[in-house]
């Protein structure tokens, strides 16, 4: 049996009542490792716009008190990506710095509230849809992050991962 029907044996097994949260991480932890880098950046972005899970911008707010100073500054400059100029300068209010159009730093971005970020996702999202698979890009590139909000973005995500390699 190889990995992608360790993982569906996993989902299956969560989804019946009879799997751990355990077997579920590790399970994660193991196909992060192999995953085809789109593949596992598709499933993040399926766990960010899941019903499953919290809404976009509480989940990327969650994300970013759980980053290190580089990790957030990196969850803001894939968020103010995907701005238009008229946005970006709109949420200079909110982000010193936005505006001009440079990258957020490691220490710009820890001087930020969760809560100023969830008000820029929210934002974002509203204004561009395509932000989710951005920042499910990113994300794939730090899933230790994804880790941290839990089980049921874990599966969403392996759900989505498997079903791509159906």
């Amino acid at each position: 049996m190889g990995l992608l029907d360790d993982v569906k044996n996993a989902v299956s097994q969560y989804a019946s009542g009879s799997g751990s949260s355990e077997g579920v991480t590790a399970q994660f932890h193991q196909l992060v490792g192999s995953a085809d880098p789109g593949v596992l950046s598709r499933g993040i972005s399926a766990a960010l716009s899941s019903d499953q899970t919290p809404p976009f911008a509480q989940t990327v707010s969650q994300l970013f008190t759980s980053g290190s100073a580089d990790q957030k500054a990196g969850m803001l400059n894939t968020l103010l990506g995907a701005a238009t100029p008229d946005m970006r300068a709109k949420l200079a209010a909110l982000i010193p710095g936005a505006a001009t159009g440079g990258p957020i730093t490691g220490t710009q971005a820890s001087s930020l509230s969760s809560d100023v970020v969830e008000s820029v996702a929210q934002q974002m999202q509203q204004h561009n849809p395509g932000v989710i698979d951005k920042m499910g890009s990113f994300y794939s590139q730090h899933p230790a992050l994804v880790k941290t909000l839990g089980t049921a973005a874990m599966m969403v995500a392996m759900r989505k991962i498997a079903e791509h390699n159906t």
